[in-house]
């Protein structure tokens, strides 16, 4: 026998493409990278201002990250830096730990992001049930639209709360404050987002909106005295060389394994949400292409570039499925077009600080508001509206606690009550009779079905469907009738699995049998409900030859024995 040895599936797609590479493959490639390069501009400022850090950070994320994602992954066109979805995890983190709290965070998940690709996990997205992810995703795009109404409005508020429902009684208690200069900006900047690709597919709206808007603000104060718009100069340090390497500090008073401690949860949902977020886009990827993503290497490119990223000042990063498709769009093929946009993004932090500190924030509101609106998946809601009540309950459960509360405790009692309501599912879908008279044999379409008679000595228990911890109490509960029966036959052709509660109740009902002075005989028992049954000693129990593979059998074996 062969001993099974384990190896790592990490094979990046940059090296692999690299083969047969050209020319005119690199100029797509290049061409590509620059519009995805100015298509992140907006976005990576946006993200880091949103999350509480600045500008330098979200851009130093979308350069460091972005290029460790497109060298280290495991699709040829995903383009990586911070992306809307963790704006409300990472704003909550250095809320209660502080900056140095949100780097030890971020590494950590990396490192989870990099055993998960170890360990060959990288069907994960798998495990996450569609509901949940329409569910915190939604939650998200409604928390970045809160968060956006003090820019948007130019409402001056210096503190605004963190809790969603005092954000909001927070601006209707300073609602007369609104600066109509900022407000018309702020609706300026997402008129021209919507409009754009009307009229031109090529185009960002984002950044078009940002150049008006940037000219516009400058008009207004240089020849009609407007002062009262504020810009990302005015509230945050612009960027001024490249990032210096620094070890992230611990939060005052607290040891690193006190602060790992604390911060293992929202480090795994961190890792979590990296890792649906990258295989979602990497997927969708995979769609337009032709291609095929290694999900496995994927997980620990994005694992390394969230180790990599905090120790320059960065914050958490994944797959960007807007960024991607813009890459895919414009020719990018190969990861040179990753690595092409994050120079694009490094010649801005480089060489233009001073226009970026022009940017008026109400722009930068409006760039985040259409990103919320794209998020939210208003259409796939509605449309799941129309499917089953418990997947409408796992969804606006998800989305109420992630506005609510936050996205650490959604996924939980998502994932929690998506369990449970599976289960009941399955239970709905298994029964247990007992027949003491007359069967009925369905031949599944293979030979005409027909009714047996049950004789006298014999009943028949037949479990149709998965026998576990659900059913099996519903199997002790039927297996207490009294009856004169001599054989009692279990038949399991529908039992797909067994758990061990389910084992141990069958247990129960056997020993309890056979201490009677009755036999058991078990009918249709597939190959791996087999084994669990060998390996538990029932098997033995009731004698093998009281196993048989189909009820005709069974009920001639129950004669014999009779």
């Amino acid at each position: 026998m062969k001993k099974s040895r384990f190896t790592i599936d990490f094979r990046p797609k940059l090296f692999s493409t690299l083969k047969g590479y050209n020319f005119e493959t690199f100029t797509k490639d290049a061409m590509a990278g620059i519009i995805v390069g100015i298509v992140a501009i907006p976005l990576a400022i946006a993200f880091g201002i949103a999350s509480g850090v600045g500008p330098t950070e979200g851009l130093v994320t979308a350069i460091i990250a972005g290029f460790l994602i497109s060298v280290f992954g495991g699709s040829k066109v995903q383009i990586g830096g911070p992306t809307g979805a963790f704006i409300v995890i990472i704003y909550g983190i250095i809320q209660q730990f502080g900056i140095g709290g949100l780097a030890i965070a971020t590494i950590m998940a990396g490192v989870i992001l990099v055993l998960m690709g170890l360990f060959r996990l990288g069907s994960v997205i798998k495990f996450m049930p569609y509901p949940i992810i329409v569910g915190f995703t939604g939650g998200i795009a409604i928390t970045i639209f809160s968060t956006q109404m003090n820019d948007l409005f130019g409402l001056g508020i210096e503190n605004v709360p963190a809790n969603f429902i005092d954000k909001w009684v927070c601006y209707f208690q300073n609602i007369g404050n609104i600066n109509w200069w900022s407000a018309a900006i702020g609706l300026l900047s997402i008129l021209i987002i919507i409009y754009t690709p009307k009229f031109s597919k090529k185009i960002p709206g984002s950044l078009l909106a940002i150049i008006v808007a940037t000219a516009l603000c400058w008009v207004l104060e240089k020849y009609a005295g407007v002062t009262s718009i504020f810009t990302i100069g005015d509230l945050y340090e612009l960027p001024s060389g490249l990032p210096e390497w620094n070890v992230p500090a611990l939060p005052e008073g607290e040891t690193l394994f006190s602060t790992m401690q604390s911060l293992l949860p929202v480090a795994f949902t961190i890792a979590m949400l990296g890792a649906i977020e990258s295989l979602l886009s990497a997927m969708v990827a995979d769609g337009v292409i032709g291609d095929r993503h290694n999900s496995n290497t994927e997980l620990i490119g994005q694992g390394i570039a969230n180790i990599v990223v905090p120790f320059f000042g960065g914050i958490p990063a994944t797959g960007a499925i807007a960024r991607t498709m813009a890459n895919i769009n414009n020719g990018g093929r190969t990861p040179i077009a990753g690595i092409v946009h994050t120079v694009v993004l490094l010649c801005v932090l480089l060489l233009l600080g001073g226009l970026v500190g022009a940017i008026p924030m109400p722009c930068l509101a409006g760039v985040l508001i259409m990103v919320s609106y794209n998020m939210s998946g208003w259409r796939t809601i509605r449309s799941m509206c129309r499917q089953s009540r418990s997947d409408i309950a796992v969804l606006f459960t998800t989305l109420l606690l992630t506005v609510i509360f936050d996205l650490t405790i959604a996924i939980e009692v998502g994932l929690v009550l998506a369990v449970v309501l599976f289960m009941r599912r399955i239970m709905e879908n298994t029964s247990i009779s007992v027949i003491n008279k007359e069967l009925e044999v369905h031949h599944d379409g293979e030979g005409e079905d027909e009714k047996l008679t049950i004789p006298p000595f014999a009943e028949v228990y037949e479990i149709d469907g998965p026998f576990f911890f659900g059913i099996a109490n519903k199997f002790e509960e039927m297996a207490r009738t009294r009856s004169k029966a001599t054989v009692r036959i279990i038949r399991m052709r529908k039992v797909s699995f067994i758990d061990a509660t389910g084992l141990h109740n069958l247990e129960i009902f056997i020993s309890s049998t056979l201490e009677s002075g009755r036999k058991v005989v078990l009918s249709g028992v597939n190959e791996s409900v087999y084994r669990s049954l060998k390996r538990s000693g029932l098997v033995a129990k009731v004698g093998k030859e009281n196993v048989q593979e189909n009820i005709h059998k069974a009920l001639n074996r129950a004669a014999e024995i009779c």
